[in-house]
This record gives C-alpha cells, structure tokens and sequence, in this order.
C-alpha cells in the first residue's frame, strides 16, 4: 500500500517518527487512516484501528486497512493485555467519558502510548474567556460549544497531574503553535497541542 502524498497532522507525523519498524499498534480514533496508512506504506508496521464513525470505518477498509468500528470508552476492555507495542489517543482523549480510564487502558493494551490533545490553556481560549466572556472558537477548537465532541477541557498541566495521580510515566514531550513544535518552557499558556509518549 502506498501512502501517496498525504501529509499528515503534525502530532501524528511525529507519532510515525518515533515508532520503529515492525511494531504492534492500536490507533484509536484512526479518522481516516492516514497515520495507519504511513505506518504500514513506509515502516512495515502491523497498524490497527478504532473508530466510531462508521462512514470513517468504511472509508479505511475500502484502503485495504484494519479497522472495526467500536467505542474506545468500552470496547478497549476487549483486548488483552499488552497486545501491543503502541497505542495511539490522537487528539480524542477530551471525548472520552473518563480521561484517567481510557489513559489506563491504554497503557494495559499497549506497552507504550501516544496522548495527543488540544490545550485548553492556550492563550487564545485565556483571551477569548477573558475579553469575550465566550467559550472560544479557534483554529485548534474549531466547533462552537454546542455542536462540539469535547466533553473535557484538558490542559497540559491537568493532563501531567493526571499521569502522575495513575502512575503512567512520561517518557517524552512535545508542544505545538502554528503546526510547529515549540519549547517546554511555557508550554500550558503557548501550546495549542500538546503530544505525550508514555508508559506505565
């Protein structure tokens, strides 16, 4: 399978980065499949998938991908224990009914996962809660409050308390601004995204 000229999301073109060649993994909240599809075109990984949206599901297996439908709040109990060698949240752990669950599952079925999200802490949300007395609409929060999926508004300094309080081990960083990585410094008032390799 080629993976044509797609170019991918920037936390998810430093996700296809870090993993090695050959490896098991599981992403959750696939969408489209793009990164699933990196995976397999260019490092021969044995890439699975989750998703909810049954017309996503569709469109990945019609590209020769494995992917089921199901819903990561329930459907990862399921799957064995370590199962693989990653598991890969992109930017849907503030869906999730209950962020410290799912980050807990992912850490049973995986050795290793990747927690991407948008920080809520950006200063833009700050400016427009402040100045504008309304929930922000943004380049990373691009859905008015009532038609978004975001039922938790997490915040890089939440999420590292949150890794902390269930024993998962922060092996590596990344933050984002402008579809670019930044530095650590600041990063819960700068970060518009932020991206966390784990263990446990």
């Amino acid at each position: 399978m080629s993976s044509g000229s797609v170019q991918l999301r920037p936390d998810l073109a430093i996700i296809a980065s870090q993993i090695e060649a050959g490896k098991r993994v599981l992403d959750i909240g696939c969408g489209d499949g793009a990164l699933m599809a990196e995976l397999e075109a260019n490092k021969s990984v044995d890439a699975r998938g989750m998703e909810l949206d049954p017309v996503k599901v569709a469109r990945c297996v019609e590209l020769g991908l494995s992917v089921v439908q199901g819903d990561a709040n329930r459907d990862l109990a399921d799957y064995p224990d370590r199962a693989f060698d990653y598991t890969i949240l992109g930017q849907t752990l503030q869906t999730s009914q209950r962020p410290d669950e799912m980050l807990g599952e992912l850490l049973r079925v995986g050795q290793r996962a990747f927690v991407s999200f948008p920080n809520f802490a950006h200063w833009k949300t700050r400016t427009a809660l402040m100045f504008g007395g309304r929930m922000p609409v943004t380049r990373a929060l691009p859905v008015s409050w009532y038609a978004t999926e975001n039922i938790h508004h997490v915040t890089v300094a939440d999420f590292e308390d949150m890794t902390n309080e269930i024993g998962a081990k922060i092996e590596r960083r990344w933050f984002l601004s402008n579809d670019r990585e930044i530095g650590a410094l600041g990063s819960n008032w700068r970060a518009e995204f932020a991206l966390f390799q784990l263990t446990s």
